[in-house]
């Protein structure tokens, strides 16, 4: 909004033009969206509190029951400081900005309904595996099919540290990038199963994808770094800042005891929006790097169910691999510590995959 009303201003008002510039506006982004979560987030709480919206606790698994009751669908939180400074700052000239909201708003209405049944229906099932697989594919797919069709698109995969290796897939793509938006958002609600610890690694996510997306709309860095570059990407900068900054809003209530629970609300969207970013800007590839501890949780559920299935025995004392950890003893606070610190190595490794090719 203050890009399309203030910007024309520029050549009247000569300090309207940094405007321009997505630097500024993806810092002011993430600070408009920390703001209004740390705005919003006492309230916020209190009415969840009183409309009786507790997570409800799996009788398996470690003891959380201290945290029954403790209110559910922050995500809220995050979707409302994330798309309210989208709203604010962007260029809503520039379609990758629409394709992001869209899938974020999707899933986060997917993963609503599921919170929503799971409280009233007092029990964590919600909605069906099957179903919520299918429209997150929905979504995933019509995205996925947008992109492939897109006048200019190549369907050529980035591989990290290779730079002349790069497969063409053809309309297989589509399933592929089908795949990395449906399991980003699976792999982020996996995570999301102690104080803080998805939303640190969705943080280090997206500050990266924050510098890749910047890079990949930048003619002369594209080229520089050797990497795709995708006219008009570096808008996305922004909803990555404005990501971090509502993350970071959340994680000061979410930290451990938590005053609040990401829910399914926060953890579909997040996922399907980093998953989304990752395709547009074609680092695919990359996601599966930076994201690294979203891909070992997911890896840890299916170990164990097809051992099990197969062997009858279990390879992880508990899965996902978070808790585990938890059943050999580890303290919650440093899982999640240390979890973070190797979500910061990854990152570091991908961005160090730019030049090192």
């Amino acid at each position: 909004m203050f890009y399309h009303l203030l910007y024309p201003l520029a050549p009247d008002i000569g300090a309207f033009n940094v405007f321009r510039y997505i630097t500024f506006r993806t810092g002011a982004a993430t600070l408009t969206a920390l703001f209004i979560a740390f705005m919003v987030g006492p309230p916020l709480i209190r009415k969840l509190a009183s409309l009786r919206v507790g997570q409800p606790i799996r009788e398996i698994g470690p003891a959380h029951q201290d945290k029954a009751g403790t209110p559910t669908m922050g995500g809220l939180l995050i979707l409302l400081s994330l798309l309210v400074s989208v709203a604010l700052w962007s260029n809503f000239d520039n379609r990758f900005v629409w394709t992001v909201i869209g899938v974020t708003s999707g899933f986060g209405l997917l993963g609503f309904i599921d919170d929503y049944r799971k409280v009233t229906e007092g029990h964590s099932g919600g909605i069906s595996a099957r179903m919520k697989l299918f429209w997150q594919t929905a979504i995933a797919l019509a995205v996925a099919i947008a992109i492939y069709t897109d006048p200019g698109f190549d369907a050529q995969l980035a591989v990290p540290f290779f730079k002349n290796f790069t497969p063409h897939l053809g309309w297989v793509y589509i399933p592929v990038a089908t795949f990395i938006i449906v399991g980003t958002s699976n792999a982020v609600n996996l995570t999301d199963g102690l104080d803080g610890l998805a939303i640190g690694p969705v943080m280090i996510t997206a500050g990266t994808f924050l510098i890749l997306s910047y890079a990949a709309g930048h003619a002369g860095i594209a080229e520089y770094l050797a990497i795709k570059r995708v006219p008009e990407s570096g808008e996305l900068a922004i909803f990555c800042g404005a990501m971090l900054g509502g993350g970071l809003g959340f994680l000061w209530f979410n930290a451990s005891p938590a005053q609040l629970f990401m829910g399914d609300v926060g953890s579909l969207a997040l996922g399907g929006a980093l998953g989304t970013i990752a395709v547009l800007i074609r680092q695919e590839v990359l996601l599966a790097v930076v994201g690294g501890i979203f891909v070992v949780e997911t890896l840890s559920v299916a170990i164990q169910v097809a051992s099990f299935k197969l062997t009858g025995k279990r390879v992880f004392l508990m899965a996902p691999i978070h808790h585990h950890f938890e059943k050999l003893g580890w303290p919650e606070q440093k899982i999640v510590v240390r979890f973070w610190i190797i979500s910061a190595i990854l990152g570091l490794v991908a961005l160090s995959s730019l030049k090192l090719r």
